[in-house]
């Protein structure tokens, strides 16, 4: 079972209580406990840099029995992709001792295996520092071992080791180790990296999802210091780009099968199509396995750089599971001279060496000593040249590339160490004093360019420029499986330029040309609202129609937009547009019919007119006041024509004049009335025997008339200067819809004109009745009263009416009061008379009306 870092930083912790350590060159006493552990490979030189791979992916742990000594930790399973770091760091070694970049001084190596484990990688770390001889109660020089580590390949791993290392100041210098937290100078003083640290990977994790609009996924990582940090990471990022994790499981790789058949159901049976891995190699391995025997497919895979470029997991077995996976890994490279370099390892280079031999044995399925029959002999002539595997592959160079760039980088601090360039005030160091912590001071300052052209150099924090290629998998014409770059991201540029993905076609889930989509609800469209759904995260939604009035133009919108007071909704509510404007119109049915009566009142009043000046030497219309019933029917014609102004868009000169128009007209229309009511009773009072009322005279009817009018012209004049209607858009009423009206600017003008008019048909209606008893030849008194009655009824009937209509039915109403009220006096006062002129010519004569009115007087 694999311990946690926390608990190998004890074992380091119990060797510090044993050893006791002075630097500067001061004699110590040191004593190790246990048996040390040798490394795997090693060669002598002036300077001493130790490597710790995990050569092995399997380790065995033997039970404690307490009665006698551990064994040691038996490793097993060659990873041939480690080994091919391995041998990456002696390439490196050896081009270096070759060169002139160190004059004089050669470059040894001790390198160790720690298996995948945090354990072996504690017990590499105590043999990288004491060295591989036992000293118990010795005196000892009080250096380490090493000038400089490069590993490990896990982030747990390493963070044992720099747990250990670091306050003895040796460097370590990871070239796989991605946790974020190793970052932290405070815990980690001697770290650094050649790979870009996981807070940037996992936020361009993020983005990624984002850009392809997947808000549902689902999430899965190795539970150590890499998975977890890297996978908190994400989400807190993803959930800023909206993102929400339907599930978060972690495995490793010690985890019993029922454990990790219980995470793979749960993938399986998930509704995201999209499945984050933030796993290291060793667990996305037992993860495979368990998802090809549940027959996990169909989803689409997003992978960290731990494993997207794995090629042993590029075949046509894991493609079922896998195929078309996307991830960021750090950009590849070539090596000259790694690929000869590689062929020619063999056993022969170190005959003791159990590791090249179980290389040679594992990569060509032989054995050295065949323990049967059965099993096929190694000869050792065996060429590397016909072999294609994941140690011969130098295709994909990223991950070896780091280790390359690491042994130069500590060369280069060596270099700078020795000649007195990391820092002017530091005492020049000898090769044969180099201390570690002078490697340590130069590494941070070390910027020198590979002969590939890559800058190298490291930030306060250890860390290297964040650039990664986006790959996809994608499967070629003889049906390998090819790592396609179809993006990029660079961490050093503006934010909105970090992630650009190519121009190239990317393949999806089961090798579809189609993008899957991935929501855990569908989006809401235009017109929608998003809903939360109580109890489920922020991207599962219902989707509700905005109410009237609001819109929303986007998809997926969170609110409705509530539309300006002059607009409104459409009928899918994804668009403001201008309310609906409404008045009384001569082009509606409403506007044409009301414009016939006004127009038809007008034609029979001119009928009217023509009928009394054809006849106007007739005894009757001679009887009838010709000069007040041609101002009276003037009067009406204009009471028909006003009603026209009330109808069209209100302007303000319109809304000022049908007001006024409507006020003087029907108060010059009811004084001549008036004054007709008068003359009648005046002129019927005075025949009266003993009666000594003057007759009313042609020249005070018209100064009667003149009078009552002009009243109402003083009334209208002061109402229009003081305050004048205007047109207003009346926007309480109606919600979805303007009422344009013409506001009346002062409702006591309104009321005073309309009150006139009232006092002016209450006056002719009184004196109409009172003259209801005079001759029935003459009796135009009784006609006036039926057309005050009317007139009256009308107009008190337009109050309420008129107070309680909506919208243009407001001035619909008070044209229908004009034009009744008018057709009521025309009809009441000049049918009879057009009747008896037209229709009754015998009653037309002096005689007839003068004997009528002689014997009704008798």
């Amino acid at each position: 079972m694999e311990l946690c870092p926390r608990v190998c930083v004890m074992f380091l912790y119990v060797f510090l209580l044993l050893s006791v350590f002075k630097a500067k060159g001061e004699k110590a006493k040191c004593q190790i406990i246990g048996s040390p552990e040798p490394p795997m490979l090693s060669k002598d030189g002036d300077v001493i840099i130790g490597g710790a791979f995990s050569i092995h992916s399997k380790i065995t742990l033997q039970k404690l029995s307490f009665t006698e000594k551990p064994q040691r930790l038996a490793c097993t399973s060659l990873n041939l992709r480690e080994f091919r770091f391995v041998q990456t760091f002696i390439f490196a070694v050896e081009e270096i001792n070759n060169s002139t970049l160190l004059p004089n001084i050669s470059i040894g190596y001790r390198i160790f295996d720690s298996c995948g484990s945090t354990l072996a990688s504690m017990r590499s770390a105590m043999a990288l520092i004491n060295g591989q001889e036992l000293t118990a109660q010795e005196t000892c020089s009080g250096h380490s071992e090493v000038q400089a580590i490069i590993g490990e390949s896990e982030s747990s791993s390493t963070i044992v080791m720099s747990r250990a290392t670091g306050p003895f100041k040796i460097p370590v210098i990871s070239h796989f180790a991605t946790c974020a937290c190793l970052s932290n100078r405070k815990e980690y003083p001697s770290f650094f990296r050649t790979i870009p640290s996981d807070y940037y990977q996992s936020r361009a994790l993020a983005q990624l999802v984002k850009y392809f609009g997947w808000t549902w996924v689902g999430a899965v990582r190795s539970d150590n210091d890499y998975g977890n940090n890297g996978m908190a990471t994400f989400v807190e990022a993803a959930r800023k780009e909206g993102v929400c994790i339907e599930y978060s499981e972690a495995i490793l790789r010690t985890n019993s099968k029922e454990s990790i058949a219980k995470v793979v159901e749960v993938i399986r049976k998930g509704t995201a199509k999209v499945l984050v891995a933030f796993l290291a190699q060793s667990e996305m391995d037992v993860l495979l396995e368990e998802a090809l025997a549940q027959n996990v497919t169909g989803l689409q895979w997003i992978g960290s750089e731990s494993w997207i470029t794995a090629r042993y997991l590029a075949t046509e077995r894991i493609s079922h599971v896998i195929s078309s996976a996307m991830g960021f890994t750090i950009n590849k490279s070539k090596i000259p001279g790694l690929k000869d370099f590689l062929v020619k390892v063999h056993p022969s280079q170190s005959p003791s060496s159990a590791l090249l031999t179980e290389f040679w044995e594992t990569t060509f399925g032989c054995q050295f000593s065949p323990k049967n029959e059965n099993e096929k002999l190694c000869t050792g002539v065996e060429n590397l040249n016909e072999i294609n595997n994941t140690f011969t592959d130098v295709s994909e160079l990223r991950i070896s590339n780091n280790v390359y760039k690491a042994v130069y980088a500590i060369a280069h601090a060596v270099h700078n160490t020795l000649s007195c360039k990391a820092d002017e005030n530091e005492i020049c160091a000898q090769k044969e004093a180099l201390l570690s912590s002078q490697v340590l001071h130069s590494l941070q300052t070390v910027n020198f360019t590979m002969p590939t052209g890559e800058e190298v150099y490291f930030s306060a924090n250890g860390d290297p420029i964040a650039k990664y290629e986006l790959v996809n998998w994608q499967k070629t014409a003889p049906g390998d499986i090819a790592f396609v770059t179809v993006g990029h991201y660079d961490a050093s540029l503006p934010s909105d330029e970090q992630f650009v993905m190519k121009s190239v076609n990317i393949v999806w889930a089961g090798n579809s040309n189609v993008r899957p989509r991935s929501v855990c609800s569908e989006s809401c469209q235009p017109g929608f609202r998003q809903a939360q759904i109580k109890g489920r995260p922020p991207c599962c939604f219902a989707c509700i129609q905005c109410p009237v009035g609001e819109i929303s133009n986007q998809t997926d919108s969170a609110e409705c937009i509530k539309c300006n007071l002059e607009f409104w909704s459409n009928e899918n509510h994804s668009l403001c547009i201008p309310k609906k404007v409404e008045f009384l119109s001569f082009e509606e049915n409403m506007g044409i019919l009301l414009t016939v009566f006004s127009l038809t009142g007008v034609s029979l009043t001119v009928a009217v007119g023509l009928v009394f000046f054809y006849f106007i030497d007739t005894p009757f219309v001679k009887a009838s006041n010709i000069e007040l019933s041609f101002l009276l029917l003037f009067s009406l014609n204009l009471c028909f024509l006003c009603s026209l102004t009330f109808i069209g868009r209100p302007s303000k000169w319109s809304c000022m004049l049908r007001h006024t128009a409507f006020g003087i007209t029907f108060a010059l229309c009811m004084s001549c009335v008036l004054a007709r009511t008068i003359a009648v009773v005046m002129a019927f009072r005075a025949t009266v025997p003993g009666n000594s009322l003057p007759q009313c005279s042609v020249p005070v009817q018209r100064v009667g008339v003149f009078s009552c009018t002009l009243f109402q012209v003083i009334i209208c004049a002061l109402w229009l200067a003081l305050a004048p209607p205007v047109p207003r858009k009346n926007m309480a009423h109606y919600t979805d819809k303007i009422i344009l009206e013409c506001d009346l600017g002062s409702t006591i003008g309104f009321w005073a004109v309309l009150g006139y008019i009232g006092l002016l048909a209450l006056l002719c209606f009184v004196l109409a009745f009172l003259a209801r008893k005079l001759p029935d030849n003459f009796n135009e008194a009784k006609f006036i009263t039926f057309s005050m009655l009317i007139f009256c009824a009308v107009w008190i009937t337009f109050i309420p009416a008129y107070v309680s209509s909506p919208g243009k039915l407001t001035v619909a109403v008070e044209i229908f009061a004009i034009l009744a009220s008018s057709f009521g006096l025309l009809i009441c006062i000049f049918a009879p008379k057009c009747y008896i002129i037209i229709l009754k010519p015998q009653q037309n004569t002096k005689k007839h009306l003068m004997g009528k009115a002689h014997a009704k007087s008798q």
